[in-house]
């Protein structure tokens, strides 16, 4: 089994119908009418949530103007709680999964529920495609019934439904030049949740997922008892090194598309993605452990890189690698040939 170049037409090509797909079968939201002197309540709540669970996102959500501030952080608090509902929920979890599906794609949902309340204004403050969400909700859901991936095309699908969707929708509130800085957000979701995947192996397989290529694993001849054994020899550096190779590849790929966002969310989106990267640094400046801590960026380090990001996106530096082709560094993968899904097929959701 070879590592090859993937060139547009494998798994990038799927996932670009997906994101159209969401675009073309999109559905209206209504304005909030009833409830609206709950909104305040609702986006300080969300705005706790991300502080809470997220200081890098809640660090470079604040270096948005207010109303996308307050929608960027509605949008985090509908993806932290769907999120939750799937890993920490135990009684009652499909009821509750179905009940929050059904409030937080609602135009009016219960003013009860101050995350979804938010995230409705947010949906229709800034017109962001239902679909997107349905496509988020429909990844969480997918971890309910899928605790392995055999290889990277598998696992590049489900980074989609559970981060390229958020940064879709992110697209629409901070604004963006069209079509083609979609391609550009799906590289930048898939990259992201490679970092999750790689900083949180142990925490993952605690819980009983796995999230690493299968194929690729066998490719170093690591197998499962490794990863349950924390293994940290030649044959997991050698992996890891190949993992945040790609990873860096495909945030190499993403960045330009921060020139084609509106102007006030450049520096934000970039801080987001630059912060995260650095957390492949950490990674392999602790001779790739991820099974005895957890790899992360501290305050100090954060507040360190965010001038170089100012300025690279105060002068949009980021253009100059526009008109590079994305695929000027591919990402890495092994190919394994699989037939296309349609995207109505792409996550099988466990009903009733």
């Amino acid at each position: 089994m070879a590592l090859e170049t993937l060139e547009p037409g494998v798994w990038e090509s799927r996932l670009l119908r997906l994101a159209h797909h969401a675009l073309d079968h999109d559905t209206i939201n209504e304005p909030i009418h009833d409830g609206r002197e709950h909104l305040a309540q609702a986006y300080a709540h969300c705005t706790a949530i991300t502080k809470q669970h997220s200081r890098t996102f809640y660090l470079a959500s604040g270096l948005l103007p207010k109303e996308q501030r307050h929608a960027v952080r509605a949008l985090y608090a509908f993806c932290r709680v769907s999120d939750d509902l799937v890993d920490k929920e135990r009684q009652n979890q499909h009821q509750r999964i179905l009940q929050w599906r059904q409030e937080s794609l609602a135009n009016h949902p219960p003013i009860y529920n101050l995350v979804a309340l938010a995230w409705a204004d947010t949906r229709a403050n800034f017109n962001i495609p239902r679909r997107y969400a349905e496509q988020l909700l429909d990844g969480v859901t997918s971890d309910l019934i899928h605790n392995r991936y055999e290889t990277f095309a598998e696992l590049a699908q489900y980074c989609y439904g559970v981060a390229s969707t958020v940064g879709l929708m992110a697209m629409h509130i901070v604004g963006y030049e069209g079509h083609k800085a979609i391609p550009y957000a799906i590289k930048l979701g898939v990259a992201l949740q490679l970092t999750n995947i790689l900083r949180d192996v142990q925490e993952d397989w605690a819980n009983g997922r796995l999230y690493l290529p299968l194929e690729e694993l066998r490719m170093f001849n690591l197998t499962e008892d490794d990863i349950a054994a924390g293994t940290i020899d030649h044959r997991w550096r050698a992996f890891m090194r190949f993992q945040i190779r790609r990873a860096r590849q495909l945030y190499a790929e993403a960045l330009p598309g921060v020139a084609m966002l509106g102007k006030n969310g450049r520096f934000a989106i970039a801080a987001a993605a630059e912060l995260y990267r650095a957390i492949l640094d950490d990674i392999e400046e602790h001779d790739y452990d991820v099974f005895g801590r957890r790899a992360h960026t501290t305050k100090q380090e954060k507040l360190n890189h965010l001038p170089g990001i100012w300025w690279r996106a105060k002068t949009n530096q980021y253009a100059q690698l526009v008109n590079q082709p994305v695929h000027t560094q591919p990402a890495l993968v092994v190919c394994t040939p699989s037939p296309a899904i349609e995207p109505d097929n792409f996550y099988a959701v466990p009903q009733g």
